[in-house]
């Protein structure tokens, strides 16, 4: 039996290679042609699966097979960390569910990737990156992993990432990791992949998976969004459960999605919306939502929108829009929106990363708390261990030292941070309410992106187009509090008229 599933990776591989490479030509044992599934929307593979010309097994099979030529061989794109050795079973039972009649939603059969910070209950590590975290597996599956499993989805594997959030030493390689490597971009190898959530918006670029979970505390789902050129959604803070997730702070840390379509995202919280007893912040979450009821290509008719044109605050920053936002701003006006140039204030962000560090700092040991049979379970011992075992690269860890240092209570952190987020928030509301807003918008300027993630707003990065360097642009949909609905459709009204998004290269600049 092994013999035989070899020589059908083998034969899938080697089409795997010819689609990048080469012509397309047709497997007889999948039942597939090259090029047919790895960049395939939910939507078409369901209705394939529905017609019974595609089972969950093939596809998860050719997507391993996919895995193992481009992110192991090859460009080596180091955007998978692990495969799940469970995913075939997992596979195969939810094709024979198909058989019987039962078809759990839209997600049924479908893999998902799953960032390497979130808990998964079976033979697969959750180590957010770090050697210090490797040995015995989470007892229990993270909130929003126990919600993929019951929608029918298939946990194909962890994505690589920047390790700890990118909070162990600033400076270091986005996309690196001490457990998984030097990830990359897989459109221009030697180009920006972002972090921390990088493995995760790579994965879903290079045709890995259709759907993948990210994480984000500020920045770690928009920014690889944007890098990679997919569709990157940070919900509202208290949407979507952060349990089982491994902290930098419940001050302002969710989980999110990345994919290539804003359809597939909206399916995604459609599976992923539910109030969790062990996240008190979920307890107000709006549940029984359709995301993708208000998605239609006429969205943005008459919708009023606003782009800040300069930001003050930071000594007067006045943004100069490049070619692809100017033309982003071209096709919402085409659409029928009414655009609104904006004049932004940002709130004083003094003591700002130090909430977020000082949270850290008292919450990853309650999470070490909920793990046995790892080597570390304090902050003290990862910071040990990382002396002893600083890897090939040497890099260091100025900020787990730093964050060991801080005297700053949780409470303190807590209080300080709800100041900091209150003031952003006021920001987007007062925008929004005076101008009669239906939604702000933004190129990738960095600036927007931080005050969604402050104050805990929804935000949804989509793909704008491609820079001289045949790198991916992005705009940025954001707004207040549970308006992902109306987000995602305005997202999707933009995205069916501009069709911008590119598959990779897989090419050195």
């Amino acid at each position: 039996m092994k013999d035989v599933l070899k020589s059908r990776m083998t034969a899938l591989a080697q089409i795997i290679l010819l689609s990048v490479t080469g012509p397309a030509f047709a497997d007889s044992n999948a039942s597939v042609t090259a090029q047919s599934l790895e960049y395939a929307s939910v939507s078409e593979l369901t209705e394939r699966m529905a017609r019974n010309e595609l089972t969950s097994v093939t596809l998860v099979e050719y997507l391993q097979a996919r895995i193992h030529t481009l992110d192991k061989q090859g460009p080596t794109i180091n955007a998978i960390i692990e495969l799940n050795p469970q995913a075939i079973d997992i596979a195969t039972a939810l094709d024979q569910e198909r058989q019987d009649g039962k078809v759990r939603g839209p997600l049924h059969g479908i893999p998902v990737l799953l960032k390497d910070n979130i808990d998964t209950a079976d033979q697969m590590q959750t180590s957010a990156g770090s050697l210090a975290m490797v040995g015995q597996p989470a007892a229990n599956d993270a909130f929003v992993v126990q919600q993929l499993r019951d929608a029918g989805a298939v946990i194909l594997g962890k994505t690589n990432m920047s390790e700890w959030a990118y909070v162990r030493e600033m400076g270091l390689p986005h996309g690196w990791s001490g457990r998984g490597g030097q990830g990359k971009n897989p459109h221009v190898l030697n180009g920006e992949i972002c972090g921390s959530s990088s493995g995760s918006a790579a994965g879903v670029a290079a045709g890995f998976a259709p759907l993948a979970m990210g994480t984000e505390t500020n920045g770690s789902i928009a920014c690889p969004a944007s890098a990679n050129g997919v569709v990157g959604v940070k919900p509202t803070l208290g949407l979507f459960s952060r349990s089982g997730i491994i902290p930098i702070t419940r001050l302002q840390d969710t989980p999110g999605t990345l994919t290539r379509t804003v359809r597939d995202a909206a399916l995604m919280f459609n599976a992923l919306q539910g109030i969790d007893a062990r996240d008190p912040v979920t307890s107000d979450a709006p549940v029984g939502v359709d995301y993708t009821a208000l998605l239609n290509t006429d969205a943005l008719q008459g919708k009023r929108i606003g782009y800040p044109t300069e930001y003050v605050g930071t000594n007067g920053t006045v943004l100069r829009p490049g070619f692809e936002f100017l033309m982003a701003l071209a096709t919402l006006e085409e659409q029928g929106a009414t655009l609104v140039p904006l004049s932004v204030r940002l709130p004083d962000i003094d003591g700002y990363f130090n909430t977020l560090m000082a949270g850290m700092k008292h919450e990853l040991p309650e999470y070490l708390a909920s793990r046995s049979g790892l080597p570390i379970q304090t902050l003290q011992q990862l910071i040990d261990f990382n002396e002893l075992n600083p890897g090939a690269e040497g890099y260091g860890q100025q900020m787990l030292n730093d964050i060991n240092q801080l005297d700053m209570t949780h409470s303190q952190a807590t209080e300080m941070f709800g100041v900091l987020s209150a003031s952003f928030k006021a920001a987007i509301d007062e925008q929004m309410a005076e101008h009669n807003l239906d939604a702000m918008f933004a190129d990738a300027d960095g600036y927007s992106q931080f005050s969604a993630a402050v104050a805990g707003y929804p935000a949804i990065t989509v793909p704008s187009g491609m820079n001289s360097d045949e790198l991916p642009t992005s705009v940025f949909f954001f707004g207040q509090r549970w308006s992902e609905p109306q987000l995602l459709a305005l997202a999707y009204s933009y995205e069916q008229a501009s069709l911008e998004r590119q598959n990779p290269a897989f090419r050195e600049q």
